[in-house]
């Protein structure tokens, strides 16, 4: 079968007998896929960094009929993660961003308004942007695209951002004073709907809340 070629975000790698790995990442045209990355744990494996969670990747791979497991070739690195990782915060914000993903996105369901999300999150923290203000946007809109928007019981002000966040871009929100105090009740439903619809408990909310 032909190789196919796909703008990727890496989610998380599991290791794989000796030297490789099994890499669930998440195309922009095919929706979240597993893969082998073969000799990937190597010092001059194919794939570099390219592998660290939330790499933006064009990455190749072959798929074969009545197989869960595509095979990856290579991936070139298109964006690296690695400056927001610097700092511990932001870095937990991306660690939340690809276990939501991770968890909430079924297999082989292309959807381009939540790669489009992860984008612009992204792109939003590498200018500068409030943590918490991208963590509870990706949240919400979470949410709002795997079908789960839980009945909106929150304060007037969490109802008031809700709204803002469904109305405006990321980078287009009105400036305010944004702590993890800030619509915490907004922000814990979303959780909690997230959890219960995947049945487990997400491993960065504990770390996001010890900020």
């Amino acid at each position: 079968m032909p190789a196919r070629v796909s703008d990727s975000f890496i989610l998380r790698t599991y290791p794989f007998r000796e030297a490789d790995l099994i890499v669930s990442f998440f195309t922009r045209d095919h929706g979240k896929m597993r893969g082998v990355a073969r000799r990937a744990r190597k010092p001059k494996g194919p794939f570099g960094a390219g592998l660290e969670r939330l790499s933006r990747v064009s990455i190749t791979y072959y798929e074969r009929e009545n197989r869960e497991l595509v095979n990856l070739s290579s991936c070139e690195l298109i964006e690296s993660p690695f400056a927001l990782q610097s700092d511990y915060a932001r870095g937990l914000a991306l660690d939340y961003f690809a276990e939501i993903a991770e968890q909430l996105l079924p297999p082989h369901e292309p959807n381009e308004k939540f790669f489009r999300l992860l984008v612009a999150a992204l792109d939003y923290l590498r200018a500068g942007g409030e943590t918490w203000t991208a963590i509870l946007y990706v949240s919400l809109w979470s949410v709002r695209l795997a079908g789960v928007f839980p009945e909106m019981r929150v304060s007037r002000e969490s109802g008031e951002i809700a709204e803002e966040m469904f109305a405006k871009p990321l980078k287009a929100l009105n400036p305010r004073p944004w702590t993890k105090a800030t619509a915490s009740d907004l922000r814990r439903l979303l959780v909690r709907a997230i959890e219960q619809h995947v049945e487990r408990k997400f491993l960065t909310v504990p770390l996001l809340e010890a900020l």
